[in-house]
């Protein structure tokens, strides 16, 4: 019997990026194909895509990428391999609708070969049966995903948590999960975000009357802050608003495209005519007016943020406003929401992150839902994904507590290989090249890290432009260089002191050196990053440049 391998690309010792592909001797498949998103030292980069050089050197065996959920970790990286590669792609309805939005905006006359996949309906795929479950998660249709393999089940989670009382009243087909528990799980891939949260996450459900409770109370207008991709949570807004006599406004671009797409097939009910424009909303009074905004991660150019500079010319914060924040900050982003948190209190709003009911729910199963989920699916082999290092080991101890047999636990990196046959499991000894792949959307173009390294330098130190004016005919320095600095600071003399040190080098070139341009600015380049180094402690960009007259 043939071997079939495992191989995450992204989502592993990392939460986002998620892209993971199953392979046999004569397909491969991809489940998901997200971004994740950079730190702050990635200055210029908007976000991380994973390497898809294994995918395109395998084009002849690609045989399709079944998508679990629509949300971007799970799904934005599509943007950037369907152009370079035309296989179908499996997804719900909803997940169809919002990855052909962004790929609208992304990629022009791209036509992609998406293919219905329907939760609780199996389906083949280059005679692989592949079947899609039913989960809940804070969007509707997640589908947990089980590959029907000649070795036996191997079952992605997808990002899950076991709602008895979701919002849509549609709970994680936890039937099906224990019948394939029986059928035989090989091998579970399973969610390990929350893994370090004791007990059952809270419903979904919960968020709801405690939005009732702060819209009632609310002397004038509430702006609630949420990711533009929680269908439930803005069905749940529009609720609130509802039962206490108030008015939507949406603002943000991304929010509105999603608010209204998900209207409009139906995700999102909407009672009467509730939902106003910007233009319309003077016509209320403080009190009838709900606002759903996007920038719950203190991103720069969301409506929320530019809110809070004074900079969004359709809404403006006023004193009495209660701006509610409800999700949970993303490792990284938390400075960048105080600063608009701060902004907002000084223009006079009241801020809501805490509530003595929940405000925000996860939408990622806790502890003792993880255990749940392993009880019913019964694995032999286990691989905890979609969590930092710090996740995985957690969720390796407790299955060593609970008596899983070590050798059957693997914690995976991005690139390591898990290689199954009919005898065993083990992690291959090479690893396949991955790295992130930095993306500025600004141009759409690959930041390559020789880049990165110059923005870093850049942000840091400055950068130093070294003039050297040359006699090309009798190969002579006519002058002392000259240094030109934008950012780069140094005290006293030290930028004179940097210049005779450079000089009395370039003294010692020959006329042939100096005749030879690039030979020149490479010397300029190397010598004077070693004296400015010496001299400051600083790595300034530096960009020599020779004029020969």
């Amino acid at each position: 019997m043939g071997q079939i391998r495992v191989i995450p690309l992204g989502g592993t010792g990392e939460i986002g990026k998620n892209c993971t592909v199953v392979e046999t001797e004569t397909d491969l498949f991809l489940v998901d194909c997200g971004i994740s998103f950079p730190h702050e030292e990635h200055h210029g980069v908007d976000i991380v895509i994973p390497d898809f050089t294994y995918l395109l050197e395998r084009k002849d065996k690609f045989r399709g990428i079944i998508i679990t959920h629509a949300h971007e970790d799970h799904v934005g990286a599509l943007s950037f391999l369907l152009p370079q590669i035309n296989v179908p792609v499996y997804a719900t309805p909803l997940a169809e609708a919002l990855v052909r939005s962004k790929l609208e905006e992304r990629v022009k006359h791209l036509e992609p070969n998406f293919q219905r996949m329907v939760p609780g309906v199996p389906f083949e795929l280059a005679g692989m049966k592949i079947e899609p479950i039913r989960v809940t998660h804070s969007i509707p249709e997640t589908c947990a995903i089980a590959f029907h393999t000649e070795h036996g089940i191997i079952l992605f989670t997808a990002d899950f948590k076991l709602d008895a009382s979701p919002v849509d009243h549609l709970t994680s087909d936890v039937k099906r999960l224990a019948e394939i528990g029986e059928e035989g799980v090989l091998l579970l891939l399973c969610d390990s975000t929350n893994i370090d949260r004791q007990g059952w996450s809270p419903s979904e459900s919960e968020v709801g009357p405690s939005l009732k409770e702060i819209f009632h109370k609310a002397d004038g207008r509430v702006l609630v802050t949420q990711f533009s991709s929680n269908i439930h949570r803005m069905q749940q807004i529009v609720d609130a608003a509802y039962a206490t006599k108030r008015k939507v406004v949406v603002g943000g671009r991304r929010m509105d495209m999603t608010f209204q797409l998900m209207r409009r097939m139906g995700y999102l009910k909407v009672e009467g005519d509730i939902v106003i424009q910007h233009d319309e909303a003077k016509k209320y009074k403080d009190h009838e007016l709900a606002i759903i905004v996007t920038g719950s991660q203190g991103e720069k150019m969301a409506a929320l943020s530019q809110m809070s500079r004074g900079e969004y010319s359709r809404l403006k914060i006023m004193p009495g406003d209660t701006v509610v924040y409800s999700a949970r900050p993303i490792p990284g982003n938390e400075g960048g929401i105080w600063r608009v948190v701060n902004n907002l209190v000084r223009r006079g709003a009241k801020i809501i992150d805490e509530f003595h009911s929940p405000i925000h729910v996860s939408g990622h199963a806790y502890l003792d839902e993880i255990k749940e989920m392993v009880r019913l699916t019964k694995p032999f082999y286990v691989a905890p994904v979609h969590g930092e290092p710090r996740h995985q080991q957690h969720f390796r101890n407790m299955l060593l507590e609970d008596g899983h047999a070590e050798h059957r636990v693997f914690v995976l990196d991005n690139g390591d290989q898990l290689a199954i046959n009919d005898e065993r499991a083990w992690i291959d000894e090479d690893k396949v090249t991955t790295s992130d792949v930095y993306i500025d959307q600004h141009g759409n173009a690959v930041v390559s890290r020789d880049v990165l390294r110059q923005r870093t330098s850049l942000a840091n130190d400055g950068v130093v432009v070294l003039t050297i004016v040359v006699d090309k005919r009798d190969g002579a320095i006519l002058n002392r260089p000259r240094a030109d600095v934008s950012g780069f600071v140094a005290s006293g003399d030290a930028v004179e002191d940097i210049l005779d040190d450079l000089n009395n080098i370039l003294g010692r070139l020959s006329p042939a050196e100096i005749s030879q341009a690039e030979f020149l600015e490479a010397t300029v380049l190397e010598a004077s990053q070693k004296i400015i180094w010496r001299r400051t402690s600083q790595k300034p960009v530096v960009i020599p440049i020779v004029e020969a007259v």
